[in-house]
């Protein structure tokens, strides 16, 4: 069985539609176990709901298969998925805002089971920071060192201009090297 879920259209534009790579329940089944943790993962992060995430990664497999147009490659699939993804964060931030980040839960930025000690510490240490960043900040940050994306990648991704991602992310970069700077101050004082 075949994953065709292009919306039915008329004409010239629905030929285009059909035409869509297809994908059989094998294919999608393990693009799906590949890409659903690590997508997951950068919803969360970027967006500060653990919920929230779960909602956007439903939303975001449906826009995949219902766009029509499935590219050949693994790579370009997995792209197209979190530039999907981007773009429901993206509709979310235009939103206004009920929660706020101070009302999350601590969990939220606790490291994920079965980690080393090392990476526990180091997510630890992150999380109060990340929190305290934009949402725009931590999805480049996420996408460049989480995911391991090129600036084009991440422009492509974000829908943002391939040249202002280097700038984008010396300053997301400086203003986490501030943060923990000021979290590290703030705990020598307390002890």
């Amino acid at each position: 069985m075949a994953w065709d879920y292009a919306i039915p259209q008329t004409g010239a534009a629905g030929k285009a539609a059909s035409a869509g790579v297809l994908m059989d329940d094998e294919a999608f089944n393990g693009f799906h176990q590949r890409t659903a943790r690590p997508l997951w993962s950068y919803l969360a992060r970027v967006s500060g709901s653990g919920s929230m995430a779960d909602d956007l990664l439903q939303e975001s497999y449906l826009r995949f298969l219902c766009a029509g147009n499935l590219r050949e490659d693994e790579e370009s699939r997995r792209r197209y998925l979190f530039r999907i993804a981007s773009n429901l964060l993206r509709d979310h931030w235009r939103r206004p805002v009920v929660a706020a980040l101070d009302e999350l839960p601590e969990s939220l930025f606790a490291a994920p089971e079965g980690r080393d000690s090392e990476r526990i510490d180091s997510q630890a240490i992150l999380g109060p920071a990340l929190a305290q960043m934009k949402p725009r900040e931590r999805q480049l940050l996420w996408l460049a060192y989480a995911e391991g994306s090129t600036h084009r990648e991440i422009a492509e991704i974000t829908g943002l201009g391939a040249a202002s991602i280097r700038l984008l992310l010396f300053r997301a970069r400086r203003k986490m090297a501030r943060l923990l700077r000021q979290q590290t101050l703030a705990k020598g004082r307390n002890k």
